[in-house]
């Protein structure tokens, strides 16, 4: 009897629904470059965790169900908000304050990469395999490449906007492993929960650092873009990604990672007129080498296939 270890196949649904989650992913960095030019990150961030919530809950209430799930998995959506929300959003986009869109999205190619470095180190039982160990190594080549003089230069504003879009990255890997605890909870309830206690605490940090009161109002471009952001990237992107999630498994869903890059640098260079050095299109080439060793799925299929 032979033991398949593969993923579900993948049909041209699915494949269309991957393709169009990675322009709405990539999107994101189109809509918070627009964005931060005209508010401040903390605001972005609050705007775009805010409209998504409010979204989510919505369709949360049309499917019937709620966010009655107790003080202990609160607790935990908070954490959860911290990891996968507001640490990575805020240093995205303050990072897309100096750089390209493109290229904050190439860095935030590298959340596998961290994501098997935070499990080797602190998952029980998930030591990294030598397949995996050579994907990590191959994406920090990518990333040495993309920094390249910058890393020379000392602590530059470059230097800083680029090492935080490692540190989201990074944070996104530990949001990795500590979202395993929601398995039990429908995915939107996950998405729904974590997004609104984001929301609660941006909201001390934004009265703070930034009041609303003080800031200008939004052009209609900023505007639009602050609600392609929360509505467009964000909530309709995760109940796709759920859907890819349910119907094709998590090891398919994680190719929008190779995806991704590609539509941001597109909508960067075709509606913002970006451009990008080619030492981060060879960066770029490196991280995603890297991915493929991570995902092992093209290596796989060229062994032979095992039998019982």
């Amino acid at each position: 009897m032979a033991t398949s270890l593969s993923p579900p196949a993948m049909g041209p649904r699915e494949w269309g629904l991957l393709v169009l989650l990675s322009v709405l992913w990539g999107g994101s960095f189109f809509f918070g470059k627009i964005a931060v030019g005209e508010w401040p990150p903390l605001m972005v961030v609050q705007a775009r965790c805010v409209l998504a919530a409010g979204a989510l809950y919505l369709v949360l209430r049309a499917r019937g169900l709620d966010l009655k799930v107790g003080g202990a998995m609160w607790r935990s959506f908070f954490a959860m908000g911290l990891l996968n929300n507001l640490i990575p959003f805020c240093l995205i986009f303050w990072s897309q304050t100096q750089l390209p869109s493109g290229l904050s999205a190439i860095l935030n190619a590298t959340t596998p990469v961290f994501g098997v470095l935070v499990a080797h180190g602190f998952g029980q039982g998930e030591r990294a395999t030598p397949l995996k160990l050579g994907g990590v190594l191959a994406g920090l080549c990518g990333v040495a490449i993309l920094m390249g003089p910058d890393a020379l230069a000392g602590l530059s504003g470059p230097l800083l906007a680029q090492l935080a879009g490692l540190g989201a990255a990074l944070s996104y890997g530990f949001s990795g492993l500590y979202g395993r605890r929601f398995r039990d909870l429908p995915p939107l309830v996950t998405a729904t929960g974590q997004l609104s206690a984001t929301s609660v605490m941006m909201l001390p940090i934004v009265l703070i650092f930034a009041p609303p009161w003080a800031l200008p109002l939004p052009s209609l471009q900023a505007a639009g873009a602050l609600v392609g952001l929360a509505l467009v990237s964000t909530a309709l992107a995760y109940v796709i990604f759920f859907q890819i999630m349910r119907r094709a498994g998590a090891t398919n869903a994680m190719l929008v990672t190779f995806l991704i890059p590609v539509s941001a640098i597109l909508l960067g260079v075709g509606l913002l007129g970006e451009s990008l050095l080619p030492r981060h299109f060879a960066g770029m080439a490196a991280i995603f080498a890297g991915l493929a060793l991570i995902d092992g799925r093209l290596f796989r299929r060229l062994k032979p296939s095992a039998r019982a």
